[in-house]
């Protein structure tokens, strides 16, 4: 009957009386890979025949990535099996075996460098002698100092330029030679050093009390492994006579660096972010004082950016074969993490770049709204909202959007937990028109010597809806938000009650929601007055993010 050991760290000093271990090399294969956001859980498998007594299990193939502080070993043999100690290093690198061959390739190598050394330093003393005979040469070869014919000098000339161009070229060929000699050389002396070790070498110490078949499971963790999740949001909008439908594929991203390749394994993702630490992280005492004075040009530059205006974002009777399905993988939901397990065995080389898996789908029947902001963009953008059902919260993410079968663009998914409400843009609704408009603008002075001034405006909004059906409708729009006593701001009578204020806690957004007949137009109005000291100046800008 086969047992599982009991996983002990404890040196196999307690087993006194035992003869010396012996070392068993043996191979190990990854079995089955986690993948999480931030890093991987590995699971390699051993399987090795023990002898009777202690032993030391040696494999050599784990990648450097590992995280020791992770790896845990696990196990079951035919006979009782105890776990001992578990040492993981860095082997020492061994030297190249044709060492000898090596160095007696480098002894030559050298000599016929200096060799050529020797051949340098003999023609620049050649060249030299020319350019001093030429520099000491006489005047005239007669008794009385007669000037040499023409033809003598030339052939004095050649000769000294002959022996200077016999040097050079000497020196030239040599240096060539050496250079292709010290290429060598870095090369025999980068074979000579031992190479880096790329794997870590586990050693795991083992007691049997009978010789028996046994098999181990090392798990450790590594870092450079990561999925991100992708999105697939496919929007039917239905009819008069039909609801609306959305499909929600997740998909999970995988790639790896880790040093080793995922041959046939049992990949899974888990939604555990295991980078982000066991612990809150701690507030240190938070400071109140005076600053420090900041330098005019700062002062002047950062004025001319809060004055930057803000950029404003604008076949039918034939039957149809089946579609091919792709396979999704297998959900296991606990309460703090959800693991979706892909079917099959899959490979995933080391920095080959990313695959792609399919996790899940969900039929949902969305709520549809069509939203707008006519003061940055007179567009009605279709939104559908739904509340995530799943135990599986919907990471941060990418969403490819498709509205009616058609790719409309990508839109980002913020975490969402599970009963959250979920908000996704569909693109611009072609079929609502809006239109904003001023209606009046006036400034003016108030108070019996004029003491205050005053700024009111006034603004129309209208709203139709092409389509043949009712739908939602969601303006949003605002007021100024005073943060002095001496400036207040109040609304004007003319405004349509709005249906929220200070919208997701945004001061001074309101908002209109209202549902809009087949063909109906509907006006909405909105108007406010800020009054302010005549001895200052009031400017209306955007509040920083």
């Amino acid at each position: 009957m086969r047992r599982v050991a009991a996983l002990t760290l404890c040196a196999f000093a307690v087993l006194s009386g035992i003869a010396r271990a012996t070392d068993i090399e043996a191979t190990s294969r990854i079995d089955n890979v986690t993948v999480y956001p931030d890093g991987a859980t590995v699971t390699r498998i051993i399987t090795a025949n023990l002898p009777a007594g202690d032993n030391t299990l040696l494999t050599r193939d784990l990648p450097l990535s590992i995280d020791p502080s992770s790896l845990r070993v696990e196990g079951e043999g035919g006979a009782k099996l105890t776990i001992g100690a578990i040492d993981i290093r860095t082997p020492r690198p061994l030297p190249p075996t044709n060492l000898p061959e090596i160095d007696q390739r480098i002894e030559a190598l050298r000599d016929q460098r200096a060799a050529l050394d020797g051949a340098i330093a003999a023609a620049n003393a050649r060249r030299k002698f020319a350019e001093r005979f030429a520099e000491s040469a006489p005047a005239g070869i007669g008794d009385k100092g007669e000037a040499r014919p023409l033809s003598e000098w030339r052939s004095a000339f050649s000769a000294i330029a002959e022996e200077v161009a016999a040097a050079d070229n000497a020196v030239r060929e040599a240096k060539v030679k050496q250079r292709d000699i010290d290429r060598t050389l870095t090369g025999l002396e980068a074979e000579r050093r031992a190479t880096p070790p790329r794997k870590l070498e586990l050693r795991i110490d083992l007691n049997a009390t009978a010789a028996a078949s046994t098999t181990l499971r090392v798990t450790y963790a590594v870092r450079g492994a990561r999925w991100t999740p992708l999105y697939d949001a496919r929007l039917d909008t239905g009819s008069k006579t039909k609801k609306p439908s959305l499909e929600l594929i997740r998909r999970a991203e995988i790639s790896q660096s880790t040093g080793e390749d995922w041959n046939d394994v049992a990949l899974a993702v888990s939604t555990v972010r295991t980078a982000s630490g066991g612990t809150a992280p701690e507030l240190r005492p938070l400071i109140a004082q005076y600053p420090a004075p900041r330098p005019l040009a700062e002062l002047q530059r950062d004025a001319i950016a809060a004055a930057a205006p803000t950029a404003r974002a604008k076949s039918e009777g034939v039957a149809a074969p089946a579609p091919a399905v792709e396979q999704e993988a297998v959900v296991e939901a606990s309460g703090f993490q959800v693991v979706f397990r892909i079917p099959g065995r899959i490979s995933l080389p080391a920095q080959q770049g990313a695959k792609s898996f399919r996790v899940s789908s969900t039929q949902l029947a969305p709520e549809l709204i069509v939203r707008a902001v006519p003061a940055l963009d007179e567009t009605a953008f279709l939104e559908a909202g739904f509340k995530n059902a799943e135990e599986a919260p919907l990471l941060p993410g990418n969403v490819s959007i498709y509205r009616d079968g058609i790719f409309v663009g990508r839109s980002p998914m913020r975490l969402t937990p599970k009963d959250e409400t979920v908000r996704l843009g569909f693109g611009a609704d072609d079929k609502v028109k809006i239109a904003r408009t001023v209606v009046r603008k006036t400034e003016s002075t108030a108070g019996i010597i004029g003491s205050s001034k005053i700024d009111e405006r006034e603004f129309k909004t209208t709203v139709r809806n092409g389509h043949d059906f009712p739908i939602k409708v969601s303006l949003e729009d605002q007021i100024p938000v005073s943060e002095s006593e001496d400036i207040t701001v109040t609304t004007l009578p003319v405004t349509t009650p709005p249906t929220a204020r200070d919208l997701r806690d945004r001061r001074g957004v309101l908002e209109w929601a209202f549902e809009a007949a087949p063909g109906e137009t509907r006006e909405i109005k909105l108007g406010w007055q800020v009054r302010w000291p005549k001895d200052r100046s009031v400017i209306l800008s955007p509040a920083p993010r």
